[in-house]
């Protein structure tokens, strides 16, 4: 993940971002997280981030918990909410539960921020509530931060982030269409892309970097099409 004017001591830091679980549901979406938990252990990540739509309904948070609680990290786990968690969804099957919050298996950003340290160097994590998707985020960046991240569950917040306050912006909401149906050139998608420019994968964005995660659950119908589901390890580097 190249990202511009890195310092050379935060080279090589490993993020496991996993977004868009939707788990309580009568789905696949528990078994998905499952299998990226295990992945993930295994990739060694410095921190994870988590980018929202974390539950289907209120029976997926003991899920959540054991699952966060499995990953070993060196800095911490840091969530948002997404739609889905503040129950504004259309969904019948997945009315959604919001937390409060994650403790001790993670720190859940609500307009909110926390600043490492890593290798002497200031990262700053912040964190957009659902809530305030149309509200710009540039008073949370820390100017003074080495490295500064937002986690946003909407992509198209990046539209409201002032050029150069954020390097790095992670986010999901989209499952990259779930239901995709391809043609040479392209994909049409069904579902969560409500007319975004940003439906899936990494953007250069004049000095912010904006990742968007297709997700490991579903919405809906519990099933993907021509779409899998997608956790990653980003794995900073200067350039």
């Amino acid at each position: 993940m190249p990202v511009p004017g890195l310092p050379s001591e935060l080279e090589g830091l490993r993020i496991l971002h996993l977004s868009d679980l939707h788990l309580g549901s009568w789905s696949l979406n528990g078994r998905a997280l499952r299998k990226a938990v295990a992945w993930g252990r295994a990739a060694a990540p410095d921190l994870v981030a988590v980018t929202g739509d974390l539950l289907g309904s209120q029976p997926g948070e003991s899920q959540l918990r054991t699952a966060l609680a499995t990953i070993p990290t060196t800095y911490g786990t840091f969530a948002v909410l997404g739609n889905i968690d503040i129950s504004d969804t259309r969904d019948p099957f997945n009315p959604g539960a919001e937390l409060d919050d994650l403790r001790p298996h993670g720190r859940l950003l609500r307009d909110a921020s926390a600043t490492i340290e890593i290798s002497g160097r200031r990262v700053q994590i912040a964190g957009l509530d659902p809530r305030s998707r149309f509200a710009p985020p540039r008073a949370l960046a820390d100017p003074d931060a080495d490295l500064r991240m937002l986690l946003a569950h909407f992509p198209d917040v990046v539209d409201r982030v002032a050029p150069g306050s954020f390097d790095l912006v992670l986010s999901g909401h989209t499952h990259g269409g779930q239901i995709c149906l391809p043609y040479p050139g392209g994909r049409v998608r069904f579902s969560n892309v409500e007319q975004t420019p940003y439906p899936e994968g990494v953007i250069n964005l004049g000095g912010t970097t904006l990742v968007v995660s297709r997700g490991l659950g579903t919405t809906f119908v519990p099933l993907r099409f021509a779409c899998r589901p997608e956790a990653a390890v980003l794995v900073l580097r200067r350039t």
